[in-house]
C-alpha cells in the first residue's frame, strides 16, 4: 500500500501536477477501476465514507489528469463522458442490456483499413467501440 502511495505521488509529480488529497484520490480511483465511471460516480465513490470533495474539485481534478496525459475521457454515444486510467490504445466493448463497459485489447481489432475514409480527412487515430450482450445478460 505505501509502494502503491509513493508510486502514484511520484507519476503525479512527474507531471509536473501538484499532489492534492483530491487529485491522489481521484487517481488512485481510477487506477484500481475497469468500469470506465463517469465523475458522478467517482464522486459517489470517493465520498461513501464521508464528504472529501465535491462536483467541481472532481471534475478539475480529471481534467488536470487528463491534459497531462494520465486519464482519458471515454465517449460511447450516450452523452456522457466517462474515464478511464488506461491511456494505452485499446478499444471498447459495451454490453447493450446492463451498460457494462469492457476494454478490448487494441491487438484484437487491428485490421481496420483507415486507408477508406473520405479523401480529404485526416485521421489521428480511432477507437472502436462493439456493441452486443456480455456474458452477464445472457
Amino acid at each position: 500500500m505505501a509502494q502503491r502511495t509513493a508510486e502514484i505521488i511520484e507519476t503525479l509529480k512527474a507531471k509536473r501536477l501538484r499532489v492534492t488529497p483530491q487529485r491522489f484520490a481521484v487517481y488512485a480511483n481510477l487506477l484500481d477501476r475497469t468500469d470506465h465511471p463517469t465523475a458522478e460516480q467517482i464522486l459517489t465513490d470517493l465520498n461513501q465514507d464521508g464528504p472529501i470533495s465535491s462536483q467541481a474539485t472532481i471534475y478539475n481534478s480529471l481534467q488536470a489528469l487528463r491534459q497531462v496525459g494520465l486519464v482519458r475521457e471515454v465517449l460511447l454515444g450516450e452523452g456522457v463522458c466517462r474515464y478511464d486510467a488506461n491511456v494505452d490504445p485499446h478499444h471498447h466493448f459495451r454490453c447493450r442490456c446492463c451498460g457494462a463497459i469492457e476494454d478490448i485489447p487494441w491487438q484484437q481489432l487491428q485490421n481496420i483499413d483507415i486507408s477508406q475514409v473520405r479523401a480529404g480527412l485526416q485521421v489521428d487515430g480511432y477507437e472502436v467501440t462493439v456493441h452486443g450482450v456480455c456474458e452477464d445478460c445472457q
